[in-house]
């Protein structure tokens, strides 16, 4: 699938979407781009997939994107790592400072446990789609499949922990209008679905709507705030640079 086409104007989106009722969608954002995702109703979850979109082998790093940034949740200025030590994407804006890293996705057998059995068959549009299964969809369009699946992070969800290792989910953390932008440092294959968070306590089965907007970018600055955020991302955008070197 080719990249995102270009728009000749720098303040307008190069590319736009909205996505309803655990809608998922995936394409290649290159280089040098941002992926903007507003919750349009507060509430909204986002389950985020990224590969390299050059060599997909390389795709976003749970254990290493955490260890590196000494953190259990994800936030501006942190930075989604790839499992090669480079930078697929840096949080530039945040308005919620809170994305969960550690719970996963749906798989049928929650959402049907939770909020009951509708297929297309006998809903139509209405049918209940669950976080795995709208992975391996988009996934499949790229050649990938089940054994590409790594842990995701989830866009919008805030999870704590107590003392115990208890998570709880934090309902209302995400408010109308909430907006996280991604700043892409590799071509990267996006990944995403808006089904509800695993942990989402909500009875109702109601994935909220989210907006997509691809925007161009100034590349980073050395003194970048994701770049200069901690040492580790500081030499993870240096392995990043090196490979775009090389390849010039």
């Amino acid at each position: 699938m080719p990249d995102l086409e270009i728009n000749s104007t720098p303040d307008v989106p190069l590319f736009t979407k909205t996505l309803s009722h655990s809608g998922m969608w995936s394409g290649r954002i290159s280089r040098g781009k941002t992926l903007r995702l507003t919750d349009l109703e507060g509430g909204a979850n986002v389950g985020l997939l990224l590969y390299h979109a050059d060599v997909p082998s390389e795709r976003y790093n749970l254990p290493d994107t955490l260890k590196t940034q000494h953190t259990f949740h994800l936030r501006h200025p942190y930075c989604l790592h790839s499992d090669m030590g480079r930078v697929l994407a840096s949080i530039t804006t945040d308005t919620v400072g809170w994305h969960d890293t550690v719970c996963g996705c749906s798989d049928a057998k929650l959402v049907a446990a939770k909020y009951g059995i509708k297929t297309y068959q006998t809903a139509r549009n209405e049918f209940h789609r669950n976080g795995r299964d709208c992975f391996l969809l988009e996934l499949a369009k790229w050649g990938l499949g089940q054994r590409d699946l790594v842990p995701n992070v989830n866009v919008f969800s805030k999870v704590i922990a107590d003392e115990a290792g208890r998570l709880t989910f934090v309902r209302e953390h995400s408010q109308p209008g909430s907006r996280v932008d991604l700043r892409f440092e590799l071509d990267t294959i996006v990944v995403l679905n808006t089904c509800q968070h695993p942990l989402d306590p909500d009875s109702k089965y109601h994935p909220r709507h989210v907006r997509l907007e691809v925007f161009r970018t100034t590349p980073p600055a050395s003194d970048d705030a994701c770049r200069r955020s901690c040492p580790e991302n500081e030499r993870a955008f240096t392995n990043t640079e090196n490979y775009h070197a090389l390849r010039s």
